[in-house]
């Protein structure tokens, strides 16, 4: 299939980077933020430059208006849906969704997700793949994918088995039954469920926290969770002692340790 369609229009992906931290927002509020080719390309070019960026301490994903995101913009294959044709659905995933899901997953930096409202199929996938998720107290999330003959994807299929277990997981997936932000707290989906008018502070919280953090312990830590979801015990044992003998010879280590004996805060520099 000919790759077409496939820039970010202007605007559609908005990108700020202020006192180290880079926030991305998902900017099509009059179709609920919902994702083209060429936001998905331009976002994981964002992630992919942010992390190599060492003014980027933080990221932060959300959406403008009223949703964080509804999922897949089918305008991209409209074309074929209109002349009766299946379009290649595994292609656009291995092309377009499963490369943003990994680079989240592979930025080696916090990516917070802002869950401002609805995120439905792949815009959930998109919201749970983030390390941190913020959520206000009215989003939902819903595996919408039964509704138009699909299984959900994007990794939405893993997150929501791991997190809620294959019985509810097989429930919501079926069903498209709305998760609501409350229950997504309780099972562990989001990190924290605030009010819309205590959201702001509440991420100005976590991004502090993180800000003072020893950068590259935060990327080997992260590192280290991804590796934990597939390893054996033994083999995460002896990965654990070969990334804290790399954190060990840094010098924030030594910064951290000498603070502590000193009985004052850590300067960290990320060296």
């Amino acid at each position: 299939m000919a790759d077409t369609a496939t820039e970010t229009k202007e605007d559609e992906l908005l990108a700020e980077t202020e006192n180290g931290v880079l926030t991305i927002t998902l900017n099509r509020p009059q179709v609920l933020n919902s994702l083209t080719r060429g936001m998905m390309k331009a976002l994981r070019s964002t992630l992919k430059k942010a992390g190599q960026d060492p003014e980027v301490r933080v990221i932060i994903i959300t959406g403008s208006g009223r949703a964080f995101c509804a999922g897949a913009d089918l305008g991209d294959l409209k074309a074929l849906y209109e002349a009766g044709t299946a379009p290649p659905l595994g292609d656009e995933l291995r092309k377009y969704f499963n490369p943003m899901i990994r680079q989240i997953r592979a930025v080696e930096k916090p990516v917070i997700a802002v869950i401002n409202g609805l995120a439905a199929g792949a815009g959930a996938s998109l919201a749970l793949a983030c390390d941190l998720k913020l959520c206000v107290a009215s989003a939902k999330f819903i595996s919408a994918f039964i509704q138009v003959g699909l299984i959900p994807d994007s990794g939405f299929s893993h997150m929501l088995t791991h997190s809620m277990g294959l019985g509810l997981a097989l429930e919501h997936a079926w069903t498209a039954k709305p998760i609501t932000a409350s229950r997504a707290e309780h099972f562990g989906m989001v990190n924290k469920v605030v009010a819309v008018e205590d959201l702001d502070r509440a991420l100005e919280d976590i991004v502090e926290s993180l800000l003072a953090a020893p950068p590259k312990a935060l990327g080997m830590t992260k590192r280290l969770m991804n590796a934990a979801m597939d390893r054996d015990f033994d083999a995460q044992l002896e990965y654990e002692a070969q990334i804290q003998e790399i954190l060990g010879r840094t010098e924030d280590h030594l910064e951290g340790v000498n603070a502590f004996l000193e009985s004052r805060k850590p300067k960290f520099t990320g060296n």
